[in-house]
């Protein structure tokens, strides 16, 4: 019993820490633009990646 006075506080410090680092990220923009994102997988980077790889002429 005596443990639930060292969880309870914890768990309530842990659960403000949670919303805060929510919070933090909901201001600072993270979730400014979701559809950019799930967009850009579709968006063929298999040439723009080749062409700035460079040409290996040793071999």
């Amino acid at each position: 019993m005596d443990i639930l006075f060292l969880l309870v506080p914890l768990s309530v410090l842990l659960a403000l820490g949670v919303l805060g680092v929510l919070a933090w990220a909901v201001w600072s923009g993270q979730f400014e633009d979701m559809e950019s994102e799930g967009q850009r997988i579709f968006q063929d980077e298999t040439m723009s990646s080749l062409q700035k790889r460079p040409v290996d002429t040793t071999a």
